[in-house]
């Protein structure tokens, strides 16, 4: 299955290494990544392969709430097909 995680926050060092280490601890798989800074606020769309995760999809988006926390960071994940019907008109 498939997800889209959803990053902003304020530019600094280190948000693309964290986030990546956090999901390869989940084994999950970095599809596609598109990252851009925009007048100082880092944006970031991955897509993500979750079938093999080692956690659930609850689990794993609460881990990824938590760093966002800790960082300073919106950082949300949907599963694909509903970030596509949010996105669709």
């Amino acid at each position: 299955m498939n997800a889209i995680v959803t990053v902003v926050g304020r530019d600094r060092v280190g948000i693309i290494a964290a986030i990546c280490n956090k999901l390869a601890g989940f084994n999950v798989n970095i599809l596609d990544i598109s990252q851009t800074i925009l007048q100082g606020s880092f944006t970031m769309v991955m897509a993500v392969d979750v079938g093999a995760a080692t956690a659930s999809f609850g689990d794993l988006s609460a881990a990824l709430s938590d760093l966002g926390s800790e960082m300073g960071l919106s950082i949300r994940i949907q599963r694909e097909e509903i970030f596509n019907a949010m996105h669709t008109i």
